[in-house]
């Protein structure tokens, strides 16, 4: 199976980041994380991006906060799915990461996710390498079943409780 990039743009992005690294790994998708700056070490960002579909990824993700140029420097430099997430930080609550991340240019796209959505882009990118993963794909039908039934149950909790309004 293919590895998924987690890059982030700061240590700091860690604690958002790392429901998306439990995510992957729950579903046996291998998975390297780096803290890689789009601003601070171009350099070592267009290599690795430029690298990494050679190195056994399938996906990259990236996480970044205020200006957040991180994924859409890895997306110019490689033609894997890269998938942002906004992170939030202590100016604008994340909308300035957002918009960052979201507004790419006409041919390299750049998948993103709610702000702080680490989980959904482990979901997204477990999707992705699905595709050629009977496994992988059976185990997110799973998951969507389990998620269901979770709701099912809630409702009937709550039914409860409106019958005691």
């Amino acid at each position: 199976m293919k590895k998924v990039a987690v890059i982030m743009g700061s240590d700091s992005d860690l604690p958002v980041v790392s429901g998306c690294i439990r995510m992957l790994k729950s579903l046996g998708i291998p998975v390297e994380a780096h803290v890689i700056s789009a601003h601070r070490t171009p350099a070592q960002a267009a290599q690795f991006a430029s690298g990494a579909q050679e190195a056994g990824f399938g996906v990259i993700i990236a996480a970044a906060g205020k200006a957040a140029h991180l994924a859409g420097a890895l997306a110019a430099q490689t033609v894997l799915p890269v998938i942002g997430i906004p992170v939030k930080s202590s100016t604008l609550d994340g909308l300035d990461a957002l918009l960052s991340t979201v507004q790419m240019p006409k041919g390299i796209p750049v998948a993103t996710v709610a702000i702080d959505g680490a989980e959904n882009a482990a979901i997204l990118a477990a999707q992705i390498l699905a595709l050629g993963e009977p496994a992988l794909s059976e185990q997110l039908r799973q998951m969507r079943r389990k998620m269901i039934e979770e709701i099912a149950k809630k409702d009937v909790l709550m039914q409860t409780e409106v019958e005691k309004l």
